[in-house]
């Protein structure tokens, strides 16, 4: 992986290391640097008045230029300045691991950039998107702590695995979209089963509330008060059509509190509503207060049947401190949580740190214990004296028996009593045999090995993933889908040649007079391009050269915008920038 020499990127785990790609920028077309330089202009021109005010000179901060598609090395040469940095990925990933890597101030880039077809809005996470939209506003210290929270909470919320089906089938559904060759069947077949799964989600899990709060606020939401709102969302910043739209009246603007959470989003369309934060501090504020009824701050019965839901790994938390990571599965019926059992590989850490001797290979079938206080006692095991330990007959390679308030009952011979800071975490027993007296049923037996007592009262927090990732060596279900590479056609190769003709007399590394014939050869093979024609008119103006020429391509321009609507309004604005050139390079 490379981290461009930025010491934030070096410190991040490899469970979210698998998914950094290279940025390839070899691979931008000529017409993505098009695409890019003409939303750049546009959101400059449009955002400077109505996004929230860091937002201009936070893209110099970022290492953001107008002109061309940001180099990773450029902008993390800036970020960590600031204290963050930036890697590419490609398209979607799950939404735990995106707001993961907030945590650790690293900001997700996609890759891509999204085609000229789609230049005023992709629901395709791309480079515009997640760096002219996420990155400049970084440089607001409030903002960046409320980034950076939302990824520490993010990634200790529970998911469930009908979120991973959601997922799926957005990141397929988003890439056919901007994929080039895909058929109006394929994309119409994508968007049913998307539908059909949304559907079928049931209650909303935790990740799926956060992601709401995510979407109405990072990606679209507003500043200031109802009535003057200001942009700082980056679906926003980064989409020269709805930034434009979102301001209109009959797009609701709500005020940005908890209930929020019940307002669902839909990632293809624009929003029939925003919701306006009077300060960034608030968003701080419900974030919190959100975070108060999640798993990772409730624990108890409830929070572990949310980890039995999820189906993947999850970690519980002793009262103790000893965190138990894995898949969790149901142990009984009882309305008390008296037992937690997992299935497969398990390791045991404290402090999100794993304790030598007890990784998943050493728990490769599960791991089972009780929760709960011994018969007759006060004081939680956990922390007992010597004294106590002595009274009751936890003495190492003597024979216990244990019984508690839940009814269940560990008898064996005492092998090990662990500690960790200060407290009793774990007592490891011989010939075991573990049983609920109340129903008969047996949760171990002495043929099975030595037994693993965790030691706690109560589970006091429940959260997704391992508590110590990098030694259990997590990886996230894959996705099934793959972005495919672009294979372009000798017309369309041709087609780069000619933006990148007008690109190098931009640049001045080739003459102005090679226009003419570009323009010739656009107007005579390629009658579907806006974009490149708009791009020469610009320069016939600027130099003020080439008047009748000039005078054809703005006669084209203003036909094609009348006769095809969906570029009407981007030919227009293209038009009104190209005859005022007042934007800026920075």
């Amino acid at each position: 992986m490379n981290t461009y020499g930025n010491p934030i990127l070096e410190q991040l785990p490899n469970h979210l290391k698998q998914y950094v790609v290279d940025q390839h920028y070899e691979r931008y077309t000529p017409v993505d640097q098009a695409v890019w330089r003409y939303v750049m202009r546009q959101n400059y021109s449009y955002l400077k008045d109505v996004a929230y005010y860091p937002y201009i000179p936070g893209l110099r901060k970022a290492g953001i230029s107008i002109e061309e598609i940001p180099h990773l090395q450029q902008m993390n040469d800036h970020l960590q300045q600031i204290g963050w940095g930036a890697v590419t990925v490609d398209g979607f990933i799950p939404p735990v691991t995106f707001m993961e890597f907030q945590a650790y101030h690293v900001l997700v880039i996609a890759a891509d950039i999204r085609q000229l077809e789609h230049i005023a809005y992709t629901p395709a996470p791309d480079i515009i998107h997640e760096s002219s939209g996420h990155a400049p506003i970084i440089a607001e210290k409030a903002y960046a702590e409320y980034l950076n929270y939302f990824g520490k909470v993010g990634a200790k919320a529970m998911f469930s695995f009908k979120d991973f089906q959601q997922y799926e089938a957005i990141r397929k559904l988003s890439i056919l979209k901007e994929q080039a060759n895909a058929t109006d069947r394929e994309i119409k077949e994508a968007e049913d089963h998307l539908i059909d799964v949304q559907q079928h989600m049931g209650e909303p899990s935790e990740m799926a509330l956060l992601s709401r709060l995510h979407w109405w606020t990072v990606e679209y939401g507003l500043i200031g008060t109802l009535e003057n709102p200001k942009i700082y969302g980056a679906g926003l910043l980064s989409s020269i059509g709805e930034s434009v739209s979102c301001m209109r009246a009959d797009v609701k603007k709500l005020p940005y509190n908890l209930n929020t959470v019940n307002y669902p989003y839909d990632i293809t369309k624009p929003q029939p509503q925003l919701f306006v934060t009077p300060s960034f501090e608030h968003l701080l504020d419900v974030l919190n207060n959100f975070a108060n009824t999640m798993a990772f701050r409730v624990g108890g019965k409830e929070s572990v049947e949310k980890a039995i839901e999820c189906k993947n790994v999850c970690t519980v938390v002793y009262s103790s401190g000893l965190q138990i990571s894995g898949i969790f599965v149901s142990a009984n019926n009882q309305h008390s949580l008296t037992y937690v059992q997992t299935k497969g590989p398990t390791a045991l850490a404290v402090n999100n740190k794993q304790i030598n001797g007890h990784a998943k290979e050493r728990h490769s079938s599960g791991f089972g214990s009780p929760v709960g206080k011994l018969v007759d006692h006060e004081i939680s095991l956990e922390d007992f004296t010597d004294e106590l330990l002595q009274s009751t007959g936890i003495i190492k390679n003597q024979e216990v028996q244990l019984e508690f308030t839940s009814g269940i009952k560990v008898s064996g011979i005492v092998k090990n009593i662990l500690y960790r800071y200060g407290k009793i975490v774990l007592i490891s027993l011989s010939q075991c045999t573990v049983r609920n007296i109340t129903d008969e049923a047996v949760y171990f037996r002495p043929e099975w090995g030595d037994y693993e007592m965790a030691v706690g009262e109560k589970i006091v927090s429940v959260f997704c993933g391992a508590a110590d990732k990098n030694a259990y060596e997590e990886t996230i279900i894959p996705t099934q889908t793959i972005i495919p590479s672009p294979n372009y056609s000798k017309e369309t190769q041709a087609l780069h040649q000619l933006y990148q003709h007008v690109r190098d007399i931009r640049t001045n590394k080739s003459p102005i007079d090679q226009l003419p014939v570009i323009w010739e050869k656009l107007s005579t093979h390629y009658p579907k391009e806006w974009l490149c024609p708009l791009e020469i008119l610009e320069l016939l103006l600027k130099h003020d050269e080439l008047h009748e020429i000039a005078h054809d391509i703005k006669h084209y321009l203003l036909t094609k915008a009348t006769q095809e609507t969906t570029l009407s309004k981007l030919i227009h604005d293209g038009l009104q920038l190209a005859a005022r050139n007042n934007y800026s390079t920075h």
